[in-house]
């Protein structure tokens, strides 16, 4: 062995006070599930007279609210219901289920005050979108269903028709051939 004493590889001084590292502009605390329902009003006849995939409408939702008055932290909520049609056998349609998930997450924002509102409605739902996504189906495929796989949803498309619509952010959509759901003005 050398007697021979490397020189440390970063030689800067630490960014913040105390060697702390500065705060990003978009913190994760925490992420959950609030409420999770899933009904299946025609159990057990459904599963003896379900031949096809059933008809999926999906209602998507943003919601952010303050945890504090003047603060920086928020809960960001992402809503998400799916109500699945089948045939009757007397050829009308039947409830085969319905799924209702709210998904949020716990953000700490440290940007200016105009940047807010996106990070918010478009960044944040980004985060958790994947989390939400896997429960629905896990819990449709749990549920005796073929899983709900969600397609990627634009956020900013839905933050913009929300602003444009004064407030009204829902999206409306249904399956494809594929079987993935999608929202309606989503590509």
């Amino acid at each position: 062995m050398s007697d021979t004493q490397l020189p440390p590889e970063n030689n800067a001084a630490p960014n913040g006070p105390n060697g702390a590292v500065p705060p990003g502009p978009l913190l994760l605390n925490l992420q959950y599930t609030k409420d999770l329902s899933f009904e299946v009003p025609g159990a057990p006849e459904i599963f003896a007279t379900l031949r096809e995939q059933p008809r999926i409408d999906l209602a998507l939702d943003v919601q952010a609210r303050p945890l504090q008055q003047g603060g920086n932290v928020y809960e960001v909520e992402l809503q998400i219901r799916a109500d699945a049609q089948a045939p009757a056998p007397n050829g009308g349609t039947q409830p085969a289920f319905i799924a209702e998930l709210s998904y949020c997450g716990i953000f700490t924002l440290n940007v200016e005050p105009n940047l807010v509102e996106p990070l918010l409605l478009v960044e944040c739902p980004r985060l958790l979108f994947p989390f939400a996504r896997n429960i629905l189906a896990d819990v449709t495929r749990d549920g005796g269903f073929p899983p709900v796989m969600l397609s990627p949803i634009d956020f900013v498309a839905l933050w913009q028709s929300r602003r444009g619509q004064g407030g009204a952010p829902q999206a409306q959509g249904g399956t494809g051939p594929d079987g993935f759901v999608s929202p309606a003005g989503n590509a």
